[in-house]
């Protein structure tokens, strides 16, 4: 296809350096950036060829009126300029990375007594940042691992050396909780402070062992000067360190500081993941998803995805595996092809991650339709919870009372998985005398299903029962006086650490906690629990009422209601003469009232 005379200008005048060309159409819209070797051989190939092999190409060609470039020193150069200035304009006939995702990233401050906190804001300040991290849930597990190992403060007060010294500052609860050392009294010395702020930069940068190293020396100097309170709390330290590292994807202590890069595409996209592995361990994990434009090739797309994701996450490694060796060079960065061992192994396991990407991505797009969403809910929790058919009917059950006194109890329900607000029910318990919270759940789950089977009521496909072990087995035993034992699936959940407990089973199940099946269960919880409080409040001020006032002959609840309404309380009543009470209820009323305290 011949280019337009005033093309043919501007190709002539393009060197054979390295660099990134620009196409622009008529209306002096951007619709195209590329990067070459040769500049010059790389668009004159545009307009050398009649047809191209794909019509894309063929439509891009007619519509170029401009050509600008920019010339580099190298290649990676180009590539990584290509790369900002798709990422800043987006051009139309461009690979598409469908990645918007802000991801948080773990900061260090750059003060005295450096915070350590979760950010979705790069501030350049001088503080340092770790990550970005593709997984909340990962990020707040290391962060929740550092604060276990290192009080360290998370106030914004100016700790300098002079505030300090000149009392400024009090410790706050953070201190008496054991969460803080108290740095803003002087209580903890910056160098000590410090220490433990080299021990989490090392941490988050993946370098455990070392950090167990140092921790082990500081061990053995602790345990050598018997200071025995120091040494056992570095013990608690390591362990909680060691743990964490054995929860790590540990691949091979022989491969170390290593990216990994896998790649599989169809027609239309090629998804890319990503690992990044130090000391034998993977750290660092993502895969993003690519839409073609002009039916770049694997090369193409795999070198534009290791100039992204390394820049990204900030890796510097200096070896890369890749499932094939990209027509690129990077300094100090040599591409390896693993045929045996560890490294195939690293790169079948990132090879499986694109797969599971990709089948979670078609299962996400057709979930559209609602019909199907709720039933891909249902078939989680069922798969979850470890139950036989899928709970399309839950029935939860919470317990109420104040001292011991109103004891009440609520039932909520859900059904698909979405509340049924129509269907909740309250209890006033009739035969449990005092805060029994068993015998108050064995009676209320016995009334409930008692009713069910006589009048041939809609039987749930779960029972959630608010409480451990013990209300549990309670509500078993009632069951198992219906003859209901093994005809539905009962669990229950415990406030503490949201574990599920079975029917004789000890051993809690502890579901994810990002989870949408505890996210379900603990939503049900906490509509029973509102539910009950609700009814419990209402209960508890009809009877105080009642003892109160209402045992006055004459006097109604309504006027009750009325005189608390005004004076407050029953206290402020007494104390309020005849005159005073009769403007509220009438002179009548205030006489018996008056009378009665009087």
């Amino acid at each position: 296809m011949a280019a337009p005379e005033h093309l043919l200008h501007i190709i002539k005048s393009i060197p054979d350096n390295p660099g990134v060309y620009q196409y622009y159409d008529a209306e002096g819209k951007l619709i195209y950036v590329g990067k070459a070797k040769n500049l010059k051989k790389r668009v004159s190939s545009y307009f050398t060829k009649e047809n191209h092999e794909q019509a894309k190409t063929t439509i891009l060609v007619r519509k170029i009126v401009d050509i600008k470039y920019l010339v580099v020193d190298t290649e990676l150069d180009a590539l990584l300029l290509e790369n900002n200035l798709i990422k800043k304009y987006q051009p139309r006939y461009n690979v598409l990375l469908k990645d918007d995702k802000t991801f948080p990233w773990i900061c260090i401050t750059n003060e005295r007594f450096p915070r350590i906190y979760s950010t979705r804001r790069l501030v350049r300040d001088g503080s340092h940042y770790f990550g970005p991290y593709v997984s909340g849930r990962v990020m707040h597990a290391i962060l929740d691992l550092v604060h276990k190992m290192y009080p360290l403060r998370n106030c914004r007060l100016a700790l300098t050396e002079k505030s300090i010294e000149a009392k400024k500052f009090k410790v706050c609860l953070e201190f008496h909780i054991g969460n803080c050392l108290g740095p803003c009294e002087g209580l903890q010395t910056e160098e000590n402070y410090d220490i433990g702020i080299s021990h989490i930069r090392g941490i988050l940068k993946g370098n455990i062992s070392v950090v167990l190293k140092q921790l082990k020396v500081m061990l053995q100097e602790f345990s050598s000067s018997m200071q025995f309170e120091k040494a056992q709390e570095l013990k608690e330290r390591i362990e909680a360190l060691e743990n964490y590292k054995s929860k790590s994807t540990v691949v091979s202590a022989t491969i170390t500081n290593v990216d990994v890069f896998s790649l599989q595409s169809d027609e239309k996209s090629a998804y890319v993941n990503f690992f990044k592995v130090i000391d034998g361990a993977i750290v660092q994990g993502h895969t993003i998803e690519m839409k073609k434009r002009l039916d770049e090739t694997d090369d193409e797309l795999l070198q534009i995805a290791i100039v992204e994701l390394r820049e990204r996450f900030q890796s510097i490694s200096p070896e890369v595996i890749v499932p094939f060796i990209p027509s690129i060079e990077i300094p100090d960065v040599e591409f390896e092809v693993p045929k045996i061992g560890d490294k195939k192994h690293l790169l079948e396991l990132s090879e499986r991650n694109v797969g599971y990407y990709r089948k979670d991505k078609s299962s996400r797009e057709s979930l559209v339709d609602p019909e199907r969403h709720k039933k891909r809910i249902l078939a989680t929790m069922m798969k979850d919870l470890r139950l036989i058919e899928e709970p399309r009917l839950i029935e939860c059950f919470d317990n109420s009372n104040f001292q011991g006194d109103f004891a009440v109890s609520a039932m909520t329900v859900f059904r698909d998985a979405r509340p049924a607000k129509k269907e909740y029910r309250h209890f006033n318990v009739k035969t449990v005398v005092g805060p029994d919270d068993f015998a108050t759940m064995e009676e209320v789950i016995y009334r409930r299903y008692k009713r069910v089977v006589e009048e041939n009521l809609e039987m749930p496909q779960l029972i959630v029962i608010d409480g451990g072990k013990g209300q549990l087995s309670a509500a078993m035993t009632s069951l198992e006086k219906l003859g209901l034992r093994g005809k539905v699936a009962v669990i229950g959940i415990a406030k503490r650490l949201e574990e599920i407990y079975y029917p004789d089973d000890s051993v809690p199940l502890y579901l994810d906690k990002k989870s949408e099946t505890l996210r379900i269960i603990q939503q049900i919880r906490d509509e029973a629990h509102r539910f009950g409080i609700t009814h419990h409040r209402n209960k508890r001020s009809k009877e105080t009422i009642k003892t109160e006032l209402t045992e006055i002959k004459g006097i109604s609840d309504t006027t009750a209601q009325k005189l608390l309404t005004v004076f407050k309380s029953v206290k402020q009543i007494k104390e309020k003469s005849e005159m005073e009470i009769a403007e509220v209820v009438g002179k009548a009323k205030a006489v018996l009232i008056w009378s009665h305290f009087h």
